[in-house]
C-alpha cells in the first residue's frame, strides 16, 4: 500500500485513548486519514488526539463516549461529520475484559462485558450505516473495522463470557456486511481477531490467570500462550494497526464480512 492510503478519509476509533484503539488511529493518521478518538477517559483520548495531530499532521478531534449509550454514539458521530468534514471510517475497538472461571462469574461482570462489546459494537455500525449511507450526513459509503479477538476461535480457559461477546462481535459484522451489500449502502464491514498482546488488558489478564491458579506466574501464563503460537511470540500493537489500515484501505475494496486473524496462528 502507498504511505497515505487513506489521504482525505474521516475515521473515529473508539476505545482510542490508549492500547490498541491509540495504536490504531496513529496508523490510520499515518496513511492520511484525519481521525476523531472516542473514549470514555476524556483526558487520555484527549492527549492521545493531540499527540497524533502533532507527530502525523492531521485534522483530529475527541469524543466522549460510552459505547453501551445510544445518545453518546449519536452525539459522537454528529461531532466526528462536522469536526473533520465527514465519516466513512469506523474502528469499534473498545472492549473490556473481566477474567473469571465458569464457576465464579458474577451476573454484573457478565452484563457490562455483554454491554461494552456486544451492545457497543452493535450500537457503531447502526450509527455508522446511518450517517455513511446514502442520505446520511456522510453519505459516501464507508468501511468498518470490528475488534473481535483470538478467543472467538480458540477455548482458552478464564475467559469464556468474554469469548463469547467477541464470537458474537464476529457474527454481528457478518450480518451486518450481509445488510449493508444487500441494501447498497456503500459500507464495507470486517472484523479483526487479534492475538494476546502485551497492553495494560493483556498484561490484567495474565496477572489474573495467576491468582485463580492457572499459572504459577506472570511468566508462566504468558510463556503458555506463546507455545501455543506458531510464530513463537505474543502480537504487538502495530501488527493490529497495520491489518485494520489494510482493511479501510481501497486494497480491500473487495474484502467484506470476514474475520482476519492477526494472532502468530494461534487461532488456526
Amino acid at each position: 500500500m502507498s504511505g497515505k492510503s487513506l489521504a482525505g478519509r474521516k475515521a473515529l476509533v473508539t476505545g482510542g485513548a490508549r492500547g490498541i484503539g491509540a495504536a490504531i488511529a496513529q496508523a490510520l493518521a499515518r496513511a492520511g486519514a484525519s481521525i476523531m478518538i472516542a473514549d470514555i477517559l476524556e483526558d487520555a483520548g484527549s492527549a492521545s488526539a493531540s499527540a497524533i495531530a502533532k507527530n502525523e499532521g492531521v485534522p483530529t478531534g475527541f469524543a466522549q463516549l460510552d459505547v453501551a449509550d445510544d445518545a453518546q454514539w449519536e452525539r459522537a458521530v454528529a461531532r466526528t461529520v462536522a469536526t473533520l468534514g465527514g465519516y466513512d471510517i469506523l474502528i469499534n475497538n473498545a472492549g473490556i475484559e473481566i477474567t473469571s472461571l465458569v464457576s465464579e462469574i458474577r451476573a454484573e461482570d457478565a452484563r457490562r462485558m455483554c454491554d461494552v462489546n456486544i451492545v457497543g459494537t452493535v450500537l457503531g455500525m447502526k450509527h455508522a450505516f446511518r450517517a455513511m449511507r446514502p442520505g446520511g450526513p456522510a453519505g459516501k459509503g464507508g468501511a468498518i473495522v470490528n475488534i473481535a479477538s483470538v478467543a472467538a476461535t480458540i477455548a482458552f480457559p478464564s475467559i469464556s463470557v468474554y469469548s463469547g461477546t467477541k464470537s458474537a462481535v464476529d457474527r454481528m459484522t457478518r450480518v451486518a456486511a450481509m445488510e449493508a451489500g444487500k441494501l447498497g449502502y456503500g459500507v464495507r464491514v470486517n472484523c479483526i481477531y487479534p492475538g494476546l498482546i502485551p497492553t495494560d488488558m493483556g498484561l490484567q489478564l495474565a496477572n489474573d490467570i495467576v491468582k485463580i491458579g492457572l499459572a504459577p506466574d506472570v511468566n508462566a501464563a504468558v510463556g503458555s500462550v506463546v507455545e501455543q503460537t506458531p510464530l513463537g511470540k505474543l502480537a504487538e500493537v502495530g501488527d493490529i494497526a497495520d491489518a485494520a489500515v489494510f482493511l479501510c484501505s481501497n486494497e480491500a475494496r473487495f474484502i467484506t464480512g470476514i474475520g482476519l486473524p492477526v494472532d502468530g496462528g494461534m487461532g488456526m
